[in-house]
């Protein structure tokens, strides 16, 4: 890195004095740009292309191959006349449904959660080191691992409910992962205790950053704790909530492997969130053009989400 980050001084130099560059200097001044190139292109074709020709597939005729034939906005309209005139509700229907409750309760309990967990380790409890890694450590799991975790733990004739059986609570009843009214809510519980700890992770980092002459001079004006949190720290936290909302947003709308490993889909499709709708379209009910049409969907709730975002951040470094 060094090297690297010298040859452009080192090139200035040769200019401002008018000596030419030799090709050992350019070659080092290339480096960078050399190293970086297929990386570049492997994301220009497979990350940008790959949006386009899906975006290109929702407007054909595509159906179990893709089609040349276009089709304008038929697939879409399919999807939301599924949505508002189908009855009982679409698949479609239901994965937006389930998204607007999973992205709602998971987003608020991890950030509620990891909000409360960060202040704990923050009032130098004794264990801090042992305790932050127990926190963290379900974050370094993959979601496959954790849904089928939480499917053995959920299961009712092999989990908690069992168990609670065997120890004599033959009253205790939990069947939610069984059942298609209250499967989702398992989806929410596996994925907020995967997350939490990473937020906590943020706000921790958040809180120590905060300057202690603030707090001690608050503590001097008489504030209470309660105040001190509610009136300082916590807004003093807003970038941080900010970007963990962003992160657990985006984690939220993409989110697959948890529900099918948790739920399999739940019973009759019960638990399908849109990237799971978009699968089984696409790849097993030859309906490329549609499910082509719910990823881009899911691709401008992103971006809804991303882009007010990186602008706001753009315009305050130009400030």
């Amino acid at each position: 890195m060094s090297s690297v980050a010298t040859t452009r001084p080192v090139l200035t130099a040769e200019r401002d004095e008018g000596i030419r560059p030799t090709v050992r200097s350019r070659l080092q001044e290339a480096l960078p740009k050399i190293v970086l190139a297929p990386s570049f292109a492997a994301i220009v074709v497979f990350v940008y292309g790959f949006i386009l020709w899906t975006a290109y597939l929702s407007f054909t005729t595509s159906k179990a191959f893709p089609s040349t034939n276009w089709d304008g906005l038929r697939s879409y309209e399919k999807l939301w006349r599924w949505t508002f005139e189908s009855s009982p509700p679409s698949s479609w229907y239901t994965s937006i449904t389930n998204m607007g409750i999973f992205g709602f309760l998971y987003v608020f309990f991890c950030l509620a959660i990891g909000l409360g967990l960060a202040i704990l380790l923050d009032q130098k409890i004794r264990g801090e080191g042992v305790l932050r890694p127990i926190y963290l450590y379900p974050m370094a799991l993959s979601f496959i691992v954790t849904g089928v975790a939480w499917k053995w733990f959920l299961d009712p004739g092999l989990g908690l409910e069992q168990t609670l059986h065997n120890l004599g609570w033959t009253s205790f009843h939990f069947d939610w992962i069984k059942n298609k009214d209250f499967v989702i809510y398992t989806v929410v519980i596996a994925g907020v205790w995967q997350a939490s700890g990473f937020v906590m992770a943020m706000f921790l980092a958040g809180l120590r950053g905060i300057d202690g002459e603030i707090m001690k001079a608050a503590q001097i004006d008489g504030a209470s704790p309660l105040q001190l949190y509610r009136r300082i720290i916590i807004p003093l936290l807003r970038p941080v909530f900010l970007s963990a909302f962003i992160v657990l947003a985006h984690m939220a709308i993409k989110s697959y492997d948890l529900v099918v490993a948790l739920t399999s889909g739940g019973p009759g499709g019960s638990a399908w969130l849109p990237s799971n709708f978009m699968y089984e379209y696409t790849f097993k009910r030859n309906q490329m053009a549609v499910g082509s049409a719910s990823a881009i969907i899911m691709l401008m709730g992103i971006s809804a989400i991303i882009v007010p975002y990186l602008y706001s951040e753009l315009r305050e470094k130009s400030r």
